[in-house]
Formats: C-alpha cells, sequence, structure tokens
C-alpha cells in the first residue's frame, strides 16, 4: 500500500496571538490517518510567547520551522495595526514563500502578511472591525471586507476566527478531497462548506426565526438532491415569496439560492467519485443532475477539470 507523505504545517505564534486563532489549524491538520500532516508550532526565537486574553503559548520551535514548511499560518494577534512584526520573521514569510510555500492568515494575522508586501496588488480580509485599519495602513492590498476567506493561490487570508475554520476546511478540500474535509467537520462540528464569499455577518435587521428557517431548509434539500429543486419549492418550505426568499439566501449565503443547490450537487459528486465506483451516469442521477454530460459541464465550470480527473487525482492507490 502506498503512503501519503505528510504535508508539513506551521503556527507562527507573534506577541498578542489569540487563542483560539492559534488553536484552529493545530487541531484540524491534526497528524492522524485520515488527516496526514504533521504541525509544529512556532515563534520568533523558542520559548515562552506572551499571547493576547491571558494566556501564553511554550514554542517549541523558531523561525527554521518555516524553511521545514509546507504551509504556514499565521494567527490573529492584538493590536495589529501599531507595529509590525520584528523584520526577522517578516523576512522568514517572505522566504518560506519564495521556496514554496503557502501562507494562511487567520484574522488579524493578515497585517503580518501585508507588512512583507505579498499582498501588494492581491485580494485580501480579515476581521470586519479592522478591514479600515489594513487598507489604511496598506493601501497596496485590495481589502474586502464583505468575504470569510481570500484564496488568491499561494497567499490565504480569513475573518475572524470561526472563518478560520472555514479557511482550513477549504485547503483541506483542496489537499485531500471533499470527503476528508466534511470528516473533518464532523469531527469539529462545524459546518462542511461555507463558501469565501459569504458575508461576515448577517444584517442584524433580519428576524432571527426567518435565519432558522432558511438553515432547515438548506438541509432539507441537502437531502434530496437527487430530486428537482426549484426555487419555488425552497421558497415554499421555508415558508416565504420567491422574491423573499432569494434576496434573504443571497444575504446569508453571498450566492443565490440555485447557485447554492448546483455548488452542493457538485460537492456530492465530487465525494461520490471519491469514495465509490460507480460511473459517471449514476452518479449525475444521484446527485439531480440527470446526464453525465450535465454533470460534466457543471464540473468543469465550477471545479475547472473533468469528473474523470478528479477521481484520478483523488482516489488513493492501494
Amino acid at each position: 500500500m502506498s503512503v501519503t507523505p505528510l504535508r508539513r504545517v506551521a503556527v507562527l505564534v507573534l506577541d498578542g496571538a489569540k487563542p483560539l486563532d492559534v488553536g484552529i489549524p493545530a487541531q484540524v491538520f491534526t497528524t492522524r490517518a485520515s488527516m496526514p500532516y504533521e504541525v509544529r508550532v512556532c515563534a520568533a526565537r523558542p520559548g515562552l510567547v506572551t499571547g493576547g486574553d491571558g494566556l501564553s503559548y511554550h514554542a517549541a520551535h523558531g523561525l527554521e520551522a518555516l524553511v521545514w514548511a509546507d504551509i504556514v499560518f499565521v494567527p490573529g494577534y492584538r493590536f495589529p495595526d501599531r507595529e509590525a512584526p520584528a523584520k526577522p520573521v517578516l523576512d522568514a514569510l517572505t522566504g518560506a514563500h519564495e521556496r514554496g510555500a503557502r501562507l494562511a492568515a487567520i484574522s488579524t494575522g493578515a497585517f503580518a502578511l501585508a507588512a512583507t508586501g505579498l499582498l501588494d496588488g492581491r485580494r485580501a480580509t480579515t476581521h470586519w472591525h479592522y478591514t479600515r485599519a489594513l487598507a489604511t495602513k496598506h493601501p497596496a492590498v485590495r481589502v474586502d471586507e464583505n468575504v470569510l476567506f481570500v484564496d488568491e493561490g499561494t497567499v490565504l487570508t480569513s475573518a475572524g476566527a470561526a472563518s478560520g475554520i472555514d479557511l482550513c476546511l477549504h485547503i483541506l478540500r483542496g489537499d485531500l478531497g471533499v470527503s476528508a474535509s466534511n470528516h473533518a467537520a464532523r469531527r469539529l462540528v462545524a459546518a462542511p462548506y461555507r463558501s469565501g464569499g459569504q458575508a461576515q455577518y448577517v444584517p442584524r435587521s433580519l428576524p432571527e426565526p426567518l435565519g432558522e428557517r432558511f438553515a432547515a431548509t438548506r438541509e432539507w434539500a441537502v437531502r434530496r438532491l437527487d430530486r428537482p429543486l426549484t426555487l419555488e419549492s425552497l421558497a415554499r418550505h421555508a415558508a416565504v415569496s420567491p422574491r423573499t426568499f432569494s434576496r434573504r439566501f443571497a444575504e446569508d449565503t453571498g450566492c443565490t439560492p440555485m447557485q447554492w443547490i448546483m455548488r452542493a450537487r457538485i460537492d456530492l459528486a465530487r465525494e461520490l467519485l471519491e469514495r465509490s465506483d460507480h460511473g459517471i451516469e449514476r452518479i449525475a442521477t444521484e446527485v439531480g443532475l440527470g446526464t453525465g454530460a450535465n454533470l460534466r459541464l457543471h464540473f468543469q465550470r465550477i471545479l475547472g477539470t473533468t469528473p474523470s480527473e478528479y477521481r484520478r487525482t483523488f482516489t488513493r492507490g492501494e
């Protein structure tokens, strides 16, 4: 049986690091059979680092971990708009990027990436409370305050701590496929997929019961992807008009109801491609796309590859 090489993850703890932000990548990318990663927590130098919220961290590794890593996470830290991390830290981040490592910031960790210049000319986000400060301090960065995370390929940024989970699951989906990502989400009791384009927070003017009904409608729809689903049937289940459902669904999720349904169908197709030997025509039927040609069309449009190529990539050899 072939052995999957471990992917190397470094979590860079800066002064004032926020506890939840540090813990998210350390817990998501834990080394176990389903998660072939090795995680090292590091700092500017090995030893004690004073964090935020009354906690401190003992970092076993220094900046040499960034030379070792394939992925470097920069958790959020307090007062990011006051002073940039020390030059050796910024140089280590730049060097890791030049060697081909991906850099991923959670929340205000985006300020450290911005200080390296690696975000200049790129889209990025951070916690909504700091988006204006990030744009002011680093005007070359195209700050998007209305998203959960931004994937620019080799540099990724996310909003608040909870969206750090979304970013980690997004990275898992790209590395190991949707089955592994869904498995991790179940372990974390987290939503298996929230698109990066979803708004950071829902306007408080929305009645709370309506949001609950929409969540129930999404769950209802996911259990019926093999059947016809229309805007009218979704709105009927949510007990609102199609116009109201469409408008407020987009406010909540960042996409239209039918875009969300199509993405859910493609995600189910991905999982069936990974976990079963079903043919393309059968999978197309099971996810509600009717024909293999229709599945191939939407799969290519959304993921930029074919179902067959996707299966070859994410089916592990025995």
